[in-house]
Order: C-alpha cells, then structure tokens, then sequence
C-alpha cells in the first residue's frame, strides 16, 4: 500500500529547495514548494492565465479550476508528486509539476524512475525565462528523489513549451502521437544542459546588473529638506553629473506643499510619482529602511543601492537584519547593492549617472571599478583622476549582501563599454564560480585583482559569506591559473589598469630602455630583471637629448623586432644657469605620442622624474575615453578597428589600439635553462622570435599560424601602427616595470587559453573508475563517524591502484627480526624509516636510514635508530626496497568547501614546508597544467639538470599529476590526498607513501540549479 502524503517519511517540507533566482530580464523572484496553504494563490494565479495558456495546459477549455483540482495542485508528499511555484511579491507567475509514472503511464512510486511534468506560466511573465528555471529546479528535485527521466506530452502550437524543452540541453527524445508532441528527457546532466544553463545565468546576471546602471529614473528616498547629509549629497551629484534619466527626491517629512527640491519633483512616498521608478538610491535610518524596501516593492522599483549602515557590520543582530532586507527586496523581484554602500556611477554618454557619495564623476573611460569598501573606493576614485583615467562604471558594493563582485563579472564580460576590469575583493562568496567567471572574462579582457583580509582567516565585518580555509599563496595561485592579474596594493591596480586599459599586450618579455639618464635606465634595467623580463641593455640619450631624439629613439625602439615593449626613462633638462628646466614636459608628451602612433603596436610606459606637465599631457589624449564597437566575445579578443574617440583626442586614422597583441611572441624556455645573457641589437635589426601571434585574433586565424622558415613575416602580418592614445606615466621605474610584467604574464596566458589544455586519453585504458567507485563506496559504509575516515596503507595503495598510481609496498618492522624478514620479502638493498607523526620525513633527524646492503647493515641501523631515537613502539619503524635516485617531491590533493579541489606540487622537505614554494591548480588539471605546475615552483630548475645534475623525467611526473586529478574530480569522496615523498628520477617515478582520508562529499552547488547565494 503506497503511504498517504500524512504518512510519507518525506512528508517534511524541503525547504532547501527553495532558491531565489534572477530571470532573464534581469529581475529576481523566488522558487519554493507548493503547500497546503496556497490554494488562494492558486486560484488567483489560475485567474489571471489567459484561456489560451489554459489550453495548451489541459488539452481543452479549462476556465477554473475545481476544489478537487486544488487540492490535487496543493497537495504533495514531496517524492512521487511534487510541484513548484515562482512567486514575486509573495503570488505566483508560474508553476510545475510532476507525477511519478510507470512504464505504462500510471501513477507509480519508486523504484519506478520516470515522471509526467506540465508548466504554466502567467501570460504577462512569459518570455522571462521562468518555464526555463522551473525546469532547472524541478529536475534537480526529480534526481534528489530517484526520478531519471521526465515525460511530457505538448501541443504542437505550443511551441514557447516546445522551445523551453528543446533548449534546456539535455538528452532528449521526440515523437508525435494522437495529435500531440511526446517529448522524453534524460535529467542526468551534460556538457550542454551545464552550459545552458551557465550561459543564461551569465546573461542574466549580467542583465540585472545593467538595470542598476542604466536607469531610465532614480529616486533618492531619504532627501533632507536642508542642504548636507547622505541623500541631498547624492541628489546633488545625480544633478551634477548630468544624469539623463528623470530625477526625484522623496521623503515622508516633506511638507505636503513642497512640489521641488533642487529643481526635480520632491514627492512624500513614490506612490505619488506617476511613472514606475527604475532604481532607487535608500539614505534613511536602517530601521526606516524596511518601510522605504516596501514602498519601492509595491510600485515596481527594479533595483536598490542602500547606503544606510547599520547593518552585519554591527554585529549578528545586524546581520540577521542584513539577510532580511534581502529577503524583502528578493521577495519583489530587486535587487540589491549594499547595504552600507558608497553607490554606483555609469558615465556613458547616453546615461551619466553618479548616484554616489562622490563628488564628482570620474571622466568617461574604458576602465571598470568594482570595490567591497568604500574607503577604498574613494581612494582609487582619486587615484584615477589624478593619473588622468577615465571609468566606465564604479560599484562600491558596501556589504554586498545581494549583488557582489561575480555579478559585475558578468556585467563587465558583456559591457562594450568596458576593456579592463578592476576589483577590490575582501571577501569571495563564491570562489568557484568566482575562478569560472575570471577565466571567461580573462580571456576577452584584463581582470585585475587586489584581495584585502588575506591574512586574518575571517570575513571582514558585514561580509556574512563562508569562509575559505585555503591559504592565501593557494588562493593566490588559483586566481593565476584563471587569467586574474592578482596584486597587493591599490597602488598597483591602478598602475597596471592603465597601462592594460591604453596599450596593446606585449607579444613577449623583451623589453627596449632609453632615456637622458644612464641612473634611471640601470635602475629600470635592474627592476625588469627582478620581475623576470629580459631586458636589452639601457640606450642612454644623454642629458642633452631634445624631445626630437627621444622621438627617433622611440620610433627605432618600436620598429626593432627584437624588443616586445619600450619603457622611456627621462628626467628634466639642465639648462645653460645649472638649474633644471621641467617646463618642456607638453613637447616632450608629444614627441613620445608621435612616435608610438608610427610604429608598431606595442606597450609604451614612461618613468619620469619631476618633469612638470607631462604625466598630464600623456594623459591628455586618454584612450581610456573612446569607445569600441561591439561587445566581446570569448572566441576572440577585441578587434583593432579605430574607434571614435572624444572631442580633442587626437588618432592617427586607421591604426589599432588597447590591450591586444603586438609583434612578435617570446619563445618559453623551461625553468632549468639559463637566461641569456641582454645583448645590444642595432635597431631594425631582425627578429629573434618567432612570427606574430596577435592576441586579438582566434585560434586557428590565418595570422596565427607561424611561417616555415624562421623570422619570416608577410606582409599582411607585419606589425600595425598604434593608435595616438595615453601613454601611462609612472614616478618610479619599479613600479611601471611591475605593471608591464604583469602584462607580460597576462598576454602568455591569454595565448595559451586560446588553445586550452586537455586531458590525455590515454589514461583511459589504464583507470578503473568503476572498481575505485565500489572500493570508496565499500570504506565509507564502514566509517562509524559521518565525518569519514583516513585509509589504512594497503587500502590507500589498493585505491592509487585503481587509478595507476603504484605506490611501494611498506613493511612493518616493530623488531630486528621483522625487519630482516621484510628486507628478504623486498630484496636488498632497503631503506628503514620511522612513520612516527614527529619523525616521519624527516631524514635530517636520523629517521631514515638508506641504502642497507645487507642484513649485517640492516641489524646496526636497527640498532643505531632505537638507540637515539627511542622504543621500536614509538618508532613504528617500516623497511621498504631502495628506488633509483632522484628528486624528492611532494604531490597533495585537497578539497576545500569553498574553492573545489585543489592540486599541489613543491619539493619535498625543505622548501615546501619551509619557505612555502608549492605550486597549486584546480581540478580538472589538463596536460598544459600538470605541465605549468612543476615548472611554476621556484625551486623547479633542480627538476632539469640544475648546476650539471641529470634531467629528471618530468613526463613521469606530470602523467602521475593528470591521474591523481583525475581521481579526486572523478571521485569527490577523496577529499585528501597526500603521496610523500615522490622520488622523480631520470627515469620513471616512484611513489614511497601515501595517505588518503575519505568523507562524504561537500555539496557541489555549481552543478545544481541557478540560484542566488543566501548568506
């Protein structure tokens, strides 16, 4: 007998699936089960459904619904009968539903494993995207709950339905049958349903955020009668900007006879308003806010920018109320940035909007700011205008307790109007979808990174996100893999913002000094070797060099194929009295502009020394101003059409600008081989490197493709002229030789992504999925505690087994005797080791002894560890067989809650555990990973014949990462692994002990269904 739903042991109400998601259009509304209580809301739902939505849902003319219909809607036992509603501002917009069949259609219960599912969606929500996240959810349900596959039977003419099924992405089936479509779909996921599903959030998200900074009107509720205070301040910028939207100012103590206040209409409430109001700007007391949340939910506001603290920055009663100002707003279908925010400005000309608490709107640009702190905000706000660049949009995001660094990810990926994207971060909510969003957005354009509370192991205060346990160097690594120029200090945001946002991306580290002082060019000289470039000796033009030398110097520099970029060192002019002539700096800005709009396209920094007016005149044709046609795309970077540029800039027709390729790439070379040492090149020597491969063109684009012979360059290849744009000035060379590095590393990755990774296949015929699956499966059931358990030596080697990786057996030795034993069962000559925790791996404490020839040896080192260091008890002394000599290195893999799994590789003993040198990727690993992350470590050169040692087998090496990846990603159970040491020898690999912990999985929620983070 099938339980009632009153007596169903998943009678309870799932409130973990209820999610709060964004939908196409940008607005949010909430999904949640359907109760008992609901059938008012039903009904008037149903009521509100026009005849033909009726239609295609029942099959007939259904113009109400019986109280049996009811009641069937209402009533669910959350397992066999489930269903789902959207609600905005607490009614329903849309529902699902599904009944668990068998094969012949019949109601059915588990462990039948297909169900029936019908929509409906009211007509005027229709085209949100509403029937598509109640697909994603209900099917996720259906697998929590047994259900593989769902049937659905549809309407020819109803081809929105059709449509929603077709694009969800999963397997599916088609047939026609006594007059309707019969559609099948196979709920396990797939590349495509995930990509899907990814793609719509990314537009989504996307969408709501350009609703916040292209608002049609904006209201600033919380304007004070008497000039001063948070609201009057920002009703005084929105005027000042030239906003282009319509303008109000509100607040309930206005007199009821005041009609304007700074000449826009002042209303009591925004009831009294006569249009829906898009965005409205909070500055009341965080106990009014909930009252002004309601008014704005009532009369259709799109969106909200709270600056009224008060809020998680106060303390957990503060906090409680944070997540019930986002419920409220979330409940109307807004969002929110804030609270405690600094706001948000858009100086696109068809916008200007500064609905801010800063005083004057930065100058229009190419360059996105997005901060968590306020006082942050204002400082890189300053530091941008006194460096003469220009914003596209700033977001200060206060608490960011709705919209947070990773939606303005998404806005930034799709904006046109945006080339680099800076963000100040002190909290990541999200850090896996944080790295996928950064990778996206990196290969199109610079994402640029500072990560403040590094260090303190906590979220700052009102910051109520899960924190991430990963060290900072591991996080650090991770935003490096993902295409993220990640920095310490707001210093160098801003320095290396200008100089991605204005010039191409060198094609190279060869770096061209010149300048009037031979000082200056060394110290610019010593800093690029520090950051890894290779700089060509410094050209010295002498004190006496006129701005027209330093333009020729220039133009040589540039057209020199052996260099990839040009930093100009200059100080001022002595004059005939002794005293320096800093005045010139204008000539100077413009000699310097001329010879970078006749060569080719290539990064040009200036170091300058108190020379008055040139930093402003090098910024006084700032590319950060002109907008480019056409929003990127993740196949290509931004093409090198000329875009119109802003009244006064000059441009040199038909010549390419920003943050592409230049001329020719730097050839890699590995860690272990030597520099070479900087040499002169006579200018317009040839170059050194290969063919160009420019940054902003495809894989697989003609130009991409290198020439047969060496230095052979076409025609159609040969460097374009850049663009007169701004050139970044900088007042120490360290600091613009650093900018330029990281471009350097940034415009490596962008080409390697173009053509990713991947993993062998061949490790397909040698990896037991299945068998390691039933071994996991096996251990687990036998773990009393929930949290799992570490796996015994023989358990540890038998699950490596299954996925290639052979690990030496380990023998115990608790005597003499057993030791001899073991060492006959091996085969001389042996190693014997202490595995006691404070001795285990250290051979520098005398816990290891090696290369025991014989028992006679075996028997004295038995002797020699007991005496010195204790009882064989406390020892757990082993013996293993001798392996060839080699490299000791150390291979983890770990899974923190937040980030996903993490793959780690450094040099055993010293410098990992010492000075920190590991290396670190995110699972999945592909080749070029496993590849890039033994070569990443410092100490890596002793892994290719450091000082005349003998090449190790790296190939070995990087097969046993992409297997040990393989195993934690196809197995998230395996939340540690740890294989120490692994020696690494000319030839082949040896594995001498591993540890491995199992635990049931963490939640993966960037597998599931969208939804909004609730923190």
């Amino acid at each position: 007998m099938q339980p009632t739903p009153e007596q169903s042991p998943h009678h309870a109400y799932p409130d973990h699936w209820e999610a709060d998601v964004v939908l196409r259009d940008g607005g949010t509304a909430r999904i949640r089960p359907i109760t008992t209580d609901d059938a008012e809301r039903l009904v008037s739902f149903y009521e509100q459904v026009s005849d033909e939505s009726k239609y295609y849902r029942f099959f007939a003319p259904y113009p109400r619904l019986s109280d049996r219909d009811v009641h069937r809607f209402t009533h669910h036992d959350y397992v066999d009968r489930v269903g789902l509603a959207v609600t905005i501002g607490g009614e329903f917009i849309g529902t699902v539903r599904y009944d668990r069949i068998d094969d012949r259609g019949r109601p059915a219960s588990a462990p039948a494993d297909e169900a029936e599912v019908a929509f409906l969606v009211q007509d005027a929500h229709q085209g949100r995207g509403v029937a598509s996240a109640l697909l994603e959810h209900i099917a996720a349900v259906a697998r929590e709950r047994g259900i593989r596959r769902f049937a659905a039977e549809v309407l020819p003419a109803n081809n929105k339905m059709i449509k929603v099924f077709r694009d969800a992405g999963y397997t599916q089936r088609r047939s026609f049958e006594d007059g309707s479509v019969h559609l099948t779909l196979d709920l396990e996921p797939t590349e495509k349903s995930l990509a899907v599903q990814r793609g719509r959030e990314q537009r989504a998200e996307a969408r709501s955020v350009q609703r916040l900074l292209d608002p049609g009107s904006v209201a600033v509720i919380g304007t004070g009668r008497t000039t001063g205070g948070v609201g009057r301040t920002v009703l005084r910028n929105l005027l000042a900007s030239g906003f282009t939207g319509r303008t109000y100012a509100v607040n309930r103590a206005f007199d009821e006879g005041l009609t304007t206040l700074d000449g826009v209409p002042a209303h009591r409430s925004l009831g009294e308003i006569d249009e829906r109001v898009a965005l409205a700007v909070i500055a009341v007391p965080a106990h009014r806010v909930p009252e002004a949340v309601a008014d704005c939910g009532e009369h259709g506001v799109q969106g909200l920018v709270v600056l009224s603290a008060g809020y998680a920055e106060r303390g957990s009663e503060g906090r409680e109320l944070q997540r019930e100002l986002v419920r409220q707003a979330r409940s109307y279908g807004m969002r929110i940035i804030g609270p405690n925010a600094f706001g948000i400005i858009n100086t696109a000309e068809t916008v200007r909007l500064n609905a801010s608490l800063a005083p004057e709107s930065p100058a229009r640009g190419r360059i996105g700011l997005f901060t968590q702190s306020g006082a942050i905000g204002i400082a890189l706000l300053s530091g941008l205008h006194r460096r003469g660049a220009g914003l596209s949009s700033f977001i200060s995001a206060g608490n960011r307790a709705d919209v947070s660094g990773n939606d303005f990810l998404q806005y930034f990926f799709e904006d046109p109007d945006t080339d680099v994207a800076l963000l100040y971060l002190e909290s990541l909510g999200n850090p896996r979808k944080f790295t996928r969003l950064a990778r996206r957005t990196a290969a199109v354009k610079p994402v640029v990174v500072v990560k403040g509370a590094r260090h303190s192991g906590t979220s700052p205060p009102g910051h109520a996100v899960p924190v991430s346990r990963i060290p900072d160097t591991t996080v650090s690594a991770l935003m490096r893999q993902a295409g993220v120029i990640r920095v310490d200090t707001v210093t160098e945001m801003v320095d290396a913002g200008l100089l991605l946002a204005d010039q191409p991306l060198p094609a190279g580290p060869r770096v061209a000094i010149l300048g009037n002082s031979e000082s200056l060019g060394l110290l610019t000289y010593d800093a690029c070797l520090a950051e890894g470039l290779r700089p060509r000796p410094p050209r010295d033009l002498t004190t006496a060099a006129s701005p027209q030398d330093f333009r020729d110097a220039l133009a040589e520099a540039l057209a020199d194929g052996t260099c990839d970029a040009v930093i100009v060192t200059a100080i001022p002019w002595v004059g005939e009295n002794g005293e320096a002539e800093s005045g010139d700096g204008e000539v100077l800005a413009a000699a310097l502009r001329g010879a970078a709009a006749g060569g080719p396209a290539k990064p040009v920094a200036v170091v300058h020394v108190e020379i008055g007016g040139l930093a402003e005149a090098l910024a006084a044709a700032s590319s950060t101003a002109a907008p480019r046609p056409g929003p990127p795309t993740p196949a290509a970077a931004r093409t090198t059409t000329p875009p119109t540029t802003a009244p006064g800039t000059a441009t040199v027709p038909g010549t390419a600008t920003g943050p592409g390729a230049a001329a020719a790439p730097e050839t890699t070379t590995s860690p272990g081989t030597p520099a070479t040492p900087p040499t002169a090149a006579a200018p317009g020597s040839p170059a050194m490197a290969p063919p160009a491969v420019r940054a902003d063109r495809p894989a697989g684009h003609p130009a991409q493709q290198p020439d047969a012979a060496a230095g052979a360059r076409t025609g159609a290849e040969q460097p374009q002229p850049a663009r007169v744009g701004r050139i970044p000035a900088y007042p120490a060379a360290e600091r613009a030789v650093r900018a330029l590095a990281e471009a350097v590393k940034y415009a490596q990755w962008r080409r390697q992504a173009a053509v990713p990774g991947k993993v062998p296949e061949f490790l397909d015929d040698t990896i037991d999925e299945a068998g390691a699956a039933a071994l996991i499966e096996a251990q687990l059931a036998t773990a009393p505690d929930p949290r799992g358990r570490p796996l015994t030596h023989d358990e540890a080697r038998e699950l490596l087994g299954r996925y290639g990786i052979p690990v030496r057996p380990t023998l115990p030795a608790p005597a003499p005797e057993a030791a001899v034993a073991a060492a006959a069962v091996l085969g001389y000559p042996v190693a014997l080791k202490t595995t006691a925790p404070h001795l285990r791996h250290r051979a520098d404490l005398g816990g290891v002894r090696l290369d025991l020839a014989d028992e006679e040896a075996l028997r004295r080192a038995y002797g020699d560890l007991t005496d010195l260091l204790g009882k064989p008890a406390e020892l757990l002394p082993v013996v293993q067989a001798m392996v060839p000599r080699g490299v000791d290195t150390v291979v983890r893999a770990s899974i923190d809650a937040a980030a996903g799994a993490v793959l780690s590789f450094g040099l055993a003993g010293a410098p990992s555990e010492l000075l920190g040198d590991t290396a670190h990727r995110l699972v999945p690993v592909t080749d070029r990973d496993a590849a890039e992350l033994i070569r990443s470590i410092k100490a890596a050169p002793v892994l290719f014949g450091w000082r005349g040692s003998a090449p190790v087998d790296t190939a070995a090496l990087e097969e046993l990462l992409l297997r040990l990846s393989r195993l934690v990603d196809d197995h998230p159970e395996v939340v540690s692994v740890a294989l120490e040491p692994v020696v690494v020898a000319p030839q082949g690999i040896a594995v001498l002990g591993a540890s491995v912990r199992l635990a049931p999985p963490p939640p993966r929620g960037d597998l599931g269904p969208r939804r909004l983070p609730n923190y």
